[in-house]
């Protein structure tokens, strides 16, 4: 079986390796990382919600395959201990009439991803289904937009964990920190090997192989231009910032466990501000949906620093819509999702001629350049169905699920 290069090392990285592990030798299966710290984007800080029916007729099959993947992954390796997976409620709430027709948080997430109106809503008076920990006020409007068994939710940082320790315990290669420098051709100018270099030695390593695959999330595009410096081909790929927080109080651990998880889309006063806010398994509460159009993608993930305004917006927001006076943060973080500019994703071969003059690769599942990027809101909820439909697109396997409409162009 012929080696594959992995660029990007975090969820749907990790996830491509995993379920090409299943079919080929671990040991040919090479992930690269630039980042110094592993998981420090979106695969980290992403707030991990799962939706089985949200999205449009583009990924709606993608979405099914990979919601059942991360309900039969959670089961088979005890998913909810190791990385919080758990059934999910989602509640829409306005805290007056006049908030209704606000921008919500799932309004944003659907917008340009996910069929508007598709998930059924039905209203519930004040004390139902809404979670014990959302502080409600009179007139605040409160209902149901997921049906039962739709939706859920992982702590995504630690299923990146959980599958990073999975392949390297089958035997998957992790370089790290390092990033691709350039690409080989062999005397019939196909693909045969790849450079990359250490960033902390400035060691540097060919790799033979056949197949590539690009899933460097937002730094997709930088990656294929790096490699493939003669393609005129720009990856359609560019990025999406928001910064999130993760809060603790006395009492939630309790609360959540006896009523389940929740995963509460609020309206907002502020512009372009819809809060998000999911209870996760062991009582901490992920806050998020503060994003910026406007923040550049930094040289690598990790690089830019969290804003203490943006903090300080959350913050207000925990103090506004949380029941408890003993509210802690615990974590900070921003992330860069990647983003298309027609709201889904590329999981799809990269043509030989936009490789490069010179650059072609091996016909059929001997070779490749593959793109899995631009899921945008919806990366972690895509993950699984993503690695196990690349996996066997690479390995010229029947598919699971027709991605037909997830090409470049």
């Amino acid at each position: 079986m012929d080696t594959t290069v992995i660029f990007g090392a975090g969820i749907i990285g990790l996830s491509t390796a995993y379920y090409l592990s299943d079919h080929q030798p671990p040991s040919s299966i090479h992930l690269v990382e630039p980042a110094p710290q592993l998981f420090s984007s979106a695969s980290g800080y992403a707030g991990g919600f799962l939706a089985k029916d949200w999205h449009s007729p583009a990924t709606a099959p993608l979405a099914v395959l990979s919601f059942d993947e991360h309900r039969r992954l959670a089961e088979k390796h005890g998913g909810r201990e190791k990385w919080g997976y758990s059934p999910t409620t989602s509640i829409g709430y306005a805290a007056s009439e006049e908030f209704r027709t606000s921008k919500r948080g799932d309004d944003w997430l659907r917008e340009g991803t996910s069929r508007a109106g598709t998930a059924p809503v039905s209203e519930v008076s004040r004390g139902e289904k809404a979670p014990a920990w959302l502080k409600r006020v009179p007139g605040g409007h409160v209902e149901v937009i997921s049906e039962d068994g739709s939706t859920a939710q992982v702590d995504p940082l630690l299923l990146c964990r959980f599958l990073l320790a999975e392949c390297l315990k089958r035997g998957v290669k992790l370089h790290h920190p390092a990033e691709g420098v350039s690409v080989d051709v062999d005397i019939r100018s196909e693909l045969a090997s790849v450079n990359i270099v250490n960033t902390l030695t400035d060691t540097e390593t060919d790799l033979p192989c056949t197949k590539v695959i690009i899933a460097a999330g937002a730094w997709s595009g930088r990656v294929f231009g790096q490699l493939f410096r003669h393609s005129k081909l720009e990856l359609p790929i560019g990025c999406l910032a928001g910064h999130s927080i993760v809060v603790a109080a006395r009492g939630w651990a309790e609360v959540i466990e006896e009523e389940g998880c929740h995963a509460v889309y609020a309206s907002h006063a502020k512009e372009g501000y819809a809060p998000e806010i999911f209870a996760r398994v062991g009582g901490r509460i992920y806050v998020a949906g503060l994003n910026h159009t406007d923040m550049l993608l930094p040289e690598q993930a990790g690089a830019a620093p969290v804003q203490s305004e943006a903090v300080e917006t959350l913050r207000e927001t925990a103090r506004e819509l949380l029941e408890g006076e003993d509210v802690e943060i615990v974590r900070e973080g921003l992330c860069f999702r990647p983003v298309t500019p027609w709201g889904r994703p590329v999981v799809a071969r990269v043509e030989d001629g936009d490789l490069g003059v010179g650059m072609k690769t091996r016909e059929g599942a001997e070779g490749g350049v593959y793109v899995a990027a631009g899921h945008g809101p919806w990366g972690i909820s895509l993950s699984l169905g993503t690695g196990i439909v690349l996996a066997e697109m690479v390995q010229g396997r029947p598919l699971s699920t027709d991605v037909g409409l997830l090409g470049l162009r």
